[in-house]
């Protein structure tokens, strides 16, 4: 399963590999230095403190790549010191190798001016996300039914709020959450559910964590099967988006 959830990468990864040999940097000892992130490192001090990252559910780990930096969410954060070779040479089976791939990715694109919005943002600002995506998505295709792929609290609210109990469906992949519910929706099983959630939705919202865990070519196979609209949101995916035409949204995302 993980070798065919690497897809999305691996066709990143083809054009990530064009644009280092075009820029010259195929034989440069690049230094990549990944390293997880503390809560507060990572978000500052939001005025809410139900978000995975401070529940310690999830880490942000952070590349550093010629000055520039990249995020990435992850549940299996890990350190790594190599050269940019190394990162185009992972094999993208694990989680962590995916995160750290992904990582430095937003890092290196971010540092050619290629990517936006590759550091995660801080304070009020992750609580302030949830509202604007919501207001984008009412404004761009009006009162419909959303679904969200990865409960992002900020996000949940502002949506139930925005489109109504009735016209939100949330899944997610952490036991804790499953079957529990935020605001009057219950959080369905994001293994067992998603299709289900991808049917009854007109436009689906996923968290670029999907890129990381291996759920993301399962969830947009199904997307596109469905003919449904989406927006992938976060600093995860930065760069895949960039590099692979996919629709992104990051309201307060920081450049590098």
């Amino acid at each position: 399963m993980s070798e065919i959830q690497a897809c999305i990468l691996e066709s990143a990864r083809i054009k990530f590999k064009e644009i280092v040999e075009q820029r010259g940097l195929s034989d440069v000892a690049v230094s990549v230095v990944v390293r997880p992130l503390t809560a507060e490192e990572a978000i500052g001090k939001p005025g809410r403190r139900d978000f995975p990252i401070i529940e310690g559910k999830e880490r942000v780990i952070e590349a550093e790549v010629l000055g520039a930096k990249g995020h990435a969410f992850t549940d299996s954060p890990a350190d790594f010191t190599g050269r940019l070779a190394d990162i185009l040479n992972l094999p993208l089976k694990m989680s962590r190798d995916r995160a750290i791939y992904v990582a430095a990715l937003n890092a290196v694109l971010g540092h050619l001016g290629l990517a936006e919005k590759t550091v995660h943002c801080k304070d009020e600002e992750p609580e302030k996300c949830g509202p604007e995506i919501a207001s984008y998505v009412l404004n761009k295709f009006g009162k419909i039914k959303v679904g969200l792929v990865g409960l992002n609290p900020a996000i949940a609210e502002a949506l139930i709020e925005t489109f109504g109990q009735s016209n939100v469906k949330i899944t997610d992949l952490n036991k804790q959450n499953i079957g529990s519910e935020k605001h009057g929706v219950q959080i369905w099983d994001g293994k067992e559910m998603f299709q289900d959630l991808v049917k009854q939705s007109d436009v689906v919202i996923i968290t670029g964590t999907t890129l990381v865990n291996g759920t993301f070519d399962s969830i947009m196979d199904c997307i596109r099967n469905y003919g449904k609209d989406y927006l992938i949101y976060g600093v995860t995916p930065a760069g895949v988006c960039k590099l692979m035409g996919l629709n992104r949204i990051c309201p307060y995302g920081r450049n590098c």
